[in-house]
């Protein structure tokens, strides 16, 4: 039987338009988790597929309120830090001792296969990418593109179902969202922090993201990854302000559907 999961640099998958695509946020907390938080995690349902997008510390509790954990078919993770991967080993361990009957296909860079132990387990089946990669998952196609932060992170482009999500994981504003693409019907576009923090940790302010979304045609932004100590609609009013659209803000259990 073919397996649902492939990767490399070949054509993207074909999707059926008529598929429902959803994002549900596991967790959107920045660097570190706040109080009842969580790091970067995603829930992407696109038809039949599902697909976590991150796995950040705190995620994989989400999950379980949201399915099951031996229906997910893969992993994608942008890049090493810890905040964003780190709940792998919570899925792994239980889909070894859960109900999982096969490896759960995980997407990430070299160097988070390196942190994790590639040989650690049977249930992970590493399947490294890298910028300029596409992987078919199903119907859904993501597509890979460096970002501007520490050693190699990718920012995600995710078609399925007649629509175009546009992830930039982690980076700073010398990355551009358009180069992701066009015709992205959401952007998930960290907003880490608020202008006076500009240039000092190699991430994005709210109003850095609402230009990047905005000269990249998105339809819609959400934005994530804010530190928990930053005021939130301190950073969504910088963002709307320069998107020049409303712009909604990621919370845990929140789902967007495209």
């Amino acid at each position: 039987m073919p397996s649902k999961t492939s990767a490399g640099s070949g054509p993207a998958a074909a999707v059926d338009p008529g598929d429902a695509f959803t994002l549900t946020v596991l967790g959107c907390d920045g660097s570190w988790p706040g109080p009842a938080g969580a790091g970067s995690g995603y829930l992407l349902q696109v038809g039949g597929n599902v697909i976590v997008l991150d796995a950040g510390p705190g995620t994989f509790a989400v999950l379980q309120t949201l399915v099951d954990p031996a229906e997910v078919d893969a992993v994608v993770i942008t890049h090493h830090h810890s905040d964003h991967w780190t709940d792998l080993y919570a899925m792994d361990t239980q889909a070894r001792f859960g109900r999982r009957r096969s490896p759960l296909a995980v997407y990430a860079p070299a160097r988070v296969i390196e942190l994790a132990g590639a040989d650690r387990t049977p249930m992970l089946e590493w399947r490294p990418v890298t910028h300029g990669d596409r992987a078919g998952i199903g119907e859904v196609s993501c597509a890979f593109h460096r970002t501007a932060h520490a050693m190699e992170t990718l920012a995600v482009r995710i078609d399925g179902g007649g629509r175009a999500l546009g992830y930039s994981a982690d980076t700073g504003p010398e990355w551009a969202i358009s180069d992701l693409g066009t015709n992205l019907d959401l952007a998930l576009c960290e907003a880490t922090y608020t202008v006076e923090h500009e240039g000092t940790a190699g991430h994005m302010s709210g109003r850095q993201a609402g230009a990047a979304a905005r000269d990249a045609g998105a339809k819609r932004l959400v934005i994530t990854h804010r530190w928990p100590t930053v005021d939130a609609d301190a950073v969504a009013k910088e963002a709307e302000a320069a998107y020049g659209a409303p712009v909604e803000q990621a919370t845990i259990g929140r789902e967007f559907t495209l």
